[in-house]
């Protein structure tokens, strides 16, 4: 994409934009530039008018909001899998929203993780976000097996980037499962989930992938590539509120599959009430719900999902690569020489990206809290990464030249020397 400099033309770039008028429907940090929505999304008031409602409903229904209810809360969880479904590319009975990132991540694994004689290992790899790899590590154990041996993590040559090529070079007759990331935390690196998905299947590889930053600003076409399964978390881009309840994909080809982790509501939902001893799965994704459907935790995502498919994922996707494009262009022209010496970790290439740009620096910790007190919120990721997430449905592009004003600033004016290197808790 040609972009221009000046002020004058990110002012032009809004007037043209089609989704600007999203940017009224979510509620703003007062004289904040909000950067950080692929940690955790603005609230809109669509997501707020989902809440109140089944908050009116608990006020006023009680108990009988599990059957009258507007949306029944027992079947809660499957109409928001129903409609998120096309925002991934899925059939309408493969999506359940229930449980939390990581829980989910185990009761996947724990059913699809089969070790049998030599085919024992999983692929992951080193540059995924921890908490899935502990988890991962904690499967291996369970099935009786050794990390440091059965769980191979593809390395990074520059500890930014993985390379498909790599991944599908230990795609080996000993492997059983692979679970990779959509999209990697710290460079916004998009992996090709469809050749990786074609290329585990044909070495009678079961694949897996954490969405988590990818879901609600990439489209997926998980059922056409015929990926196994995935999860992810609804509170990035997807707008559902700090730590609101994830996602769960399965492929259809495993209905029927007992869950690895069995629970009241993954039973069928015609004989769940008759209390039997014996676990029966529902014939859907809702087979691998484990606990009941936590309802507040829950509504927010009805309104985000629905704001969604009102715009069209392949809408939110296009105005992403041209934001995040634009970004990169500013950093590249104004601020990658001295004495900014900003540097971009993020792939250039459209189809190699996700949903924010990874900005270096060498003093990246101190620059981010600099750029925090003048109004901009980002995140840090270490060792030397500045996140910086145009959220398409609320950013403008005039944001986005602010913000590259804001890193000239703080460099210009030495601002960021004022702060400490020590890092606090959450970052």
């Amino acid at each position: 994409m040609d972009f221009e400099l000046g002020e004058g033309y990110a002012l032009e770039l809004d007037a043209k934009d089609p989704l600007a008028g999203y940017k009224e429907r979510f509620y703003h940090l007062p004289r904040a530039i909000y950067m950080d929505g692929n940690s955790l999304g603005l609230m809109s008031k669509d997501a707020e008018r989902a809440l109140n409602r089944v908050v009116e409903e608990w006020k006023t229904l009680g108990i009988k909001g599990w059957n009258s209810a507007k949306i029944p809360w027992i079947t809660y969880a499957e109409k928001l899998g129903e409609l998120q479904a096309p925002l991934v590319g899925a059939e309408t009975e493969e999506v359940v929203v229930t449980g939390g990132t990581t829980i989910n991540l185990h009761t996947l694994v724990a059913s699809f993780y089969k070790p049998m004689g030599k085919k024992t290992k999983i692929i992951a790899d080193e540059l995924n976000f921890p908490s899935d790899l502990y988890a991962l590590s904690a499967q291996v154990r369970l099935r009786g097996g050794d990390p440091d041996e059965d769980l191979i993590l593809v390395e990074s040559h520059d500890g930014l980037l993985i390379e498909e090529d790599d991944i599908i070079d230990v795609m080996g007759s000993e492997v059983q499962l692979a679970l990779l990331p959509s999209v990697y935390y710290r460079s916004g690196q998009l992996l090709d989930m469809k050749r990786l998905t074609e290329e585990a299947h044909n070495r009678g590889i079961i694949i897996g992938f954490d969405c988590s930053h990818s879901a609600g600003v990439v489209p997926h076409n998980f059922s056409d590539w015929g990926t196994d399964f995935a999860f992810w978390c609804n509170y990035k881009y997807m707008n559902g509120g700090p730590g609101s309840t994830g996602s769960i994909y399965v492929n259809k080809k495993h209905f029927g599959a007992r869950p690895g982790l069995a629970g009241w509501f993954g039973n069928d939902r015609s004989t769940m009430f008759e209390m039997r001893t014996e676990f029966e799965p529902a014939g859907t994704a809702s087979a691998w719900q484990i606990g009941t459907t936590t309802m507040l935790s829950t509504a927010p995502i009805e309104g985000s999902i629905l704001m969604m498919r009102e715009v069209g994922i392949e809408n939110i996707r296009e105005k992403s690569l041209k934001i995040t494009g634009y970004l990169m262009f500013l950093i590249d022209e104004m601020l990658s020489e001295e004495p900014y010496n900003y540097g971009i970790a993020t792939p250039r290439e459209p189809d190699r990206r996700g949903g924010h740009v990874g900005v270096t620096h060498e003093d990246a910790w101190r620059i981010n809290q600099a750029l925090i007190d003048r109004g901009v919120i980002p995140d840090f990721r270490p060792p030397n990464i500045i996140r910086l997430a145009p959220i398409p449905l609320y950013t403008s592009y005039y944001d986005i030249w602010k913000v590259s004003q804001h890193l000239q600033a703080v460099v210009d004016e030495e601002e960021y020397k004022r702060y400490s290197s020590d890092r606090g808790t959450v970052t």
